[in-house]
């Protein structure tokens, strides 16, 4: 006879949870929403919605949250059963830490049609817009910034500007709505991992405005802001351990748990049009640039965790904390960081760098954090400009080496070209240039220069002047060669030892 199934996480069970789960220290009756949420992932309830939720347990104000899902997973079946209620669990190596969280008070799910999405957008309650859609989301170009008009569904939603497909196409035509209705003022602010997200936002959705006749550009000038942002926290796919977890330690069934480290930052920029949660009373911070503050998260901690991935799949470790264990690959990502990353930042105000490079591998090496390599290696061909190629860019421009920073370029070229069926198909991946490349090994073969040569030639990824700098394709090439050998750690070994770009300089 199996055992009975624990109550479901939901309004009712919030007075009965055991007494070491914090739950909502505000009236969530009287709670109404003013701030839309686009893509109510694991990383947004363990970040966004917990400041918020924080806020409402200091000031409490309109400012309860409405999920908007337009890519899968869909919401009803997990926070709407749940009444927009999850637990957030903090886990710290055996330190477990729970929460139960309540900013959001609805959900949407908006994958069949934009309609509901663009319901909530143009309501004018809502005064605040965030929205963590992955890199790809925004349909940019990743090397320019730019509108991809090339995109499919770019292509579809010029045109059909009634009937969206995409972010930009959705919040363009939501902000045409307010227009109609003479709204009131809003914010987008991107909460993903893009430098300058802000304005990378305010280009595509712009550009979209740009093509209609009915004055919205100018509306979205007068009326819209496109504040930058910087999001940190560690929060890993929720996997069903983590579930079970919650429901064998404290008696109840939540099917939207989420689990994060401890550490948490969010650094804004001051720009704002209307109303604004004040997020900077609870723990995030207002500034006038977050250029520093991005800087040094994406190319430290970011540019440690795309290395440890790529790498790690093919030293074979699964997950992040495994990697980041491993002496040589922390001796690598340390020596990588400290000797050609730190040199590329600005200063940040009140933090020192080489202190974040060691607070960062102690977060990475967390083990009850198990961020698995191929979810983080998902999508690198839209994160590796910003944690890798700019500060490449950067070194040479002053002539400085880049044979460390090369060496996850390389990784993740090496990543996709293993998974096509040319190398075996060594395992399954995600990326929009996948099948690009699988076409490239597929008609190069095992030639390191020709494969290197082929992939800079995708200008999406490389700029142009990068992919023609001998430095560079020289750097990338060796690299290459070493991590497609059959056994890529001793290739990295040797670099630890010697610089490739040491070995470049010696006579053939």
């Amino acid at each position: 006879m199996s055992a009975a199934r624990a109550e479901n996480l939901g309004p009712a069970l919030l007075g009965r949870l055991p007494p070491q789960i914090r739950t909502p220290a505000y009236d969530r009756a009287a709670l109404q929403p003013g701030i839309a949420h686009i893509g109510v992932g694991a990383f947004h309830r363990c970040h966004q919605a917990e400041y918020t939720d924080d806020l409402l347990a200091s000031r409490f104000d309109r400012w309860g949250l409405v999920g908007i899902n337009i890519r899968p997973p869909r919401l009803a079946e997990t926070l709407g059963r749940q009444g927009g209620l999850y637990t957030r669990l903090i886990r710290q190596n055996d330190e477990v830490d729970a929460r139960v969280i309540g900013s959001i008070v609805r959900v949407v799910d908006s994958q069949d049609s934009a309609e509901p999405a663009l319901e909530v957008l143009a309501s004018p309650n809502i005064e605040m817009v965030t929205m963590t859609v992955t890199e790809k989301g925004y349909c940019h170009v990743p090397s320019s910034g730019a509108l991809d008009v090339a995109h499919p569904d770019i292509v579809h939603d010029l045109a059909n500007p009634g009937a969206p497909r995409s972010v930009p196409g959705i919040l363009a035509r939501a902000l045409e709505l307010r227009m109609a209705s003479r709204g009131r003022p809003l914010t987008l602010l991107s909460c993903d991992n893009i430098p300058a997200n802000g304005t990378i936002l305010g280009n595509v959705v712009r550009s979209l405005a740009a093509r209609r006749s009915n004055g919205l550009a100018d509306w979205i000038a007068a009326n819209v802001a496109f504040p930058s942002a910087m999001v940190d926290r560690i929060a890993p796919a929720t996997t069903e351990a983590d579930i079970d977890t919650v429901e064998a330690r404290f008696g109840y069934r939540d099917d939207a748990v989420v689990v994060g480290e401890r550490f948490r930052q969010w650094v804004i920029e001051n720009r704002f049009a209307g109303r604004v949660p004040r997020w900077d009373l609870v723990g995030a911070t207002f500034v006038d640039d977050v250029t520093p503050f991005e800087h040094l998260k994406m190319r430290v901690l970011n540019g440690a965790q795309t290395t440890l991935s790529y790498l790690g799949v093919l030293g074979s470790f699964e997950h992040t904390f495994e990697a980041v264990a491993d002496l040589l690959l922390a001796t690598f990502v340390r020596r990588m960081l400290t000797e050609e990353t730190l040199p590329t930042l600005m200063p940040v105000p009140g933090i020192s760098p080489p202190a974040y490079v060691e607070q960062s591998l102690v977060r990475l090496a967390n083990t009850a954090i198990r961020h698995r390599n191929h979810q983080i290696a998902t999508d690198g061909s839209q994160k590796i400009v910003q944690r890798l190629l700019n500060p490449i860019r950067d070194r040479l421009a002053k002539g400085d080496s880049i044979a460390l920073l090369s060496v996850p370029v390389a990784g993740w070229m090496a990543y996709l070209i293993k998974a096509s069926a040319r190398f075996g198909r060594a395992w399954q991946v995600s990326d929009p240039f996948a099948e690009k490349i699988e076409l490239i090994a597929d008609r190069v073969g095992r030639d390191s220069k020709g494969l290197v040569e082929a992939i800079l030639a995708i200008d999406a990824i490389f700029h142009p002047a990068l992919a023609a700098d001998d430095t560079f394709r020289a750097n990338v090439t060796i690299a290459l060669d070493g991590l497609l050998s059959e056994n890529p750690m001793v290739f990295v070994r040797h670099v630890c030892s010697e610089p490739i770009d040491a070995r470049l300089k010696r006579p053939a």
